[in-house]
């Protein structure tokens, strides 16, 4: 596969991100060009393992040894079709994976992993421009109507997949554009939306029907669409963020990750919003709540908009910097992680949980916190508040970036009627059905909060579900 002594001859190589000092004044992707002869290179280091594991380790079930070794055979018509073959849109998994498929790559057992995910990133953009990414309407119509609620990879790579399978497949947004947590939940810095424009604008040639601004269960009753369209999928997200439960959360000051990150994204495109209105960090100390990737996309943001100082707080330990016992490959791992964001500025601190918050005349002035540990109880780990180890700290602005609880209730999911699992999210069978006939589920809404990648496969698979419900039988791809 590809240079069978690539593996022991070139060491892994990644692109390099754009100095500190000149990208925090844009909003432009932080990554430099990288070279298509180290690219090869870094092909060459695909392994002929015999049990490939990034086939595991990726919920789509990219057949990554191909197109390595295309790559570095230079065979690049052939690696995108083999890319395209289970990936609908990987220049958005290329930039926005976090790669669990690099983690479970057999070479890093006991060296550095292949760059898997720069190497499909590489691919697809090598094909956009040699223009080999084109519209492929379907050859014949089936007359069949579907509706997709939400507009984010799930809904987007459902409708692409049920467009190309010749149904009439209309998109609902409740947004002003079409994207989903593409569109407004990704910074700038780590996906242009000129990306997302491009294969909007292919969907768009192949059929599919977007109709921005739409509030399914508000401004149209989810069952009238029941009625207008054959069959409905459910892919609005795990959009109901989790709150901070403490005295002081009504004070101005406090928002919400998405309540904030959208707005520099809306400004960015060039729509006009008051000062008055706008969340800005600048000349402001920030805190931001929770160390996961929104909490560093809060961070990178507050940097760029000029905050005086930014702190990032987790509840839990700090992770360790190399792969623990309990997480053996090829389990994609919990370890300390240094984003772009955190290189650009900011403290992290671990361990500290949010007892209440305190203002003056109605708005935030101070975080009061306390110190926790884990400690082990009959087997399982239970947090405990240090004794004597309260502190607070000044803060002009708090951003809640603690995850996400599930789909939002009442409206959609109340006038379909549909079944909801002990977790909250919509239930759905093997085939991505819900409990009301006709009517799918994909992404977040099903999973609960989960990956760009988990959402294109599950878009992909409740195609293949719909198309199978309409026609009874399907020639979409399981993956």
């Amino acid at each position: 596969m590809a240079k069978p002594t690539g593996f022991l001859e070139f060491p892994r190589e990644t692109p390099k991100r754009r100095p500190v000092e000149q990208r925090i004044h844009d909003w432009l992707e932080v990554y430099e060009e990288f070279p298509l002869d180290k690219l090869k290179t870094q092909a060459a280091r695909c392994m002929d393992c015999g049990i490939p594991f990034c086939h595991q380790g990726c919920p789509l079930g990219n057949i990554i040894p191909d197109w390595n070794d295309l790559v570095y055979r230079d065979r690049w018509r052939d690696a995108i079709d083999r890319l395209h073959a289970t990936n609908n849109f990987p220049e958005f998994t290329g930039r926005l994976c976090p790669a669990p498929c690099e983690a479970a790559c057999v070479l890093g057992i006991n060296a550095d992993p292949v760059t898997i995910k720069q190497v499909e990133l590489e691919i697809i953009e090598y094909a956009w421009q040699a223009g080999w990414v084109k519209p492929q309407p379907a050859t014949h119509r089936t007359g069949k109507t579907v509706a997709i609620i939400g507009s984010g990879p799930a809904g987007l790579a459902c409708a692409q997949q049920l467009a190309r399978a010749g149904h009439d497949v209309t998109v609902f947004e409740r947004d002003d554009r079409i994207g989903g947590l593409l569109r407004y939940g990704i910074p700038d810095f780590k996906m242009e939306k000129r990306f997302l424009d491009r294969r909007l604008a292919q969907m768009e040639a192949e059929g599919v029907v977007f109709r921005p601004g739409v509030n399914v269960g508000k401004d149209i009753d989810a069952r009238e669409l029941l009625e207008e369209f054959d069959a409905i999928c459910l892919a609005g997200g795990a959009t109901q963020p989790r709150d901070l439960q403490v005295p002081g959360r009504e004070l101005k000051g406090v928002y919400f990750a998405m309540e904030y990150l959208p707005m520099q994204n809306r400004r960015n495109a060039g729509d006009e919003i008051p000062d008055e209105e706008f969340i800005t960090a600048k000349d402001k100390r920030v805190i931001i709540l929770g160390g996961g990737d929104t909490g560093a996309d809060c961070l990178g943001t507050a940097i760029r908009q000029g905050a005086r100082e930014v702190l990032q707080f987790e509840i839990m330990p700090k992770p360790p910097v190399s792969r623990p016992p309990e997480q053996p490959w090829p389990l994609y791992p919990n370890i300390y992680r240094v984003s772009s964001a955190h290189e650009e500025g900011g403290v992290r601190d671990y361990c500290i949980m949010t007892t209440r918050l305190s203002g003056e005349n109605g708005r935030l002035t101070t975080l009061h916190a306390v110190r926790v540990e884990f400690v082990n109880e009959n087997g399982r780990q239970v947090m405990r508040e240090i004794p004597g180890s309260e502190f607070s700290e000044p803060v002009d602005l708090l951003l809640l970036a603690m995850g996400f609880l599930g789909p939002e209730k009442g409206g959609l999911l109340e006038q379909l009627g549909v079944q909801l699992t002990e977790r909250g999210n919509v239930w759905a069978d093997e085939n991505k059905m819900t409990s009301v006939p006709g009517v799918f589920t994909a992404g977040d809404m099903t999973r609960g909060q989960s990956l760009i990648v988990w959402a294109i496969a599950e878009g992909r698979a409740a195609a293949r579900g719909i198309d199978q419900y309409l026609m009874g039988e399907t020639m979409l791809p399981i993956n």
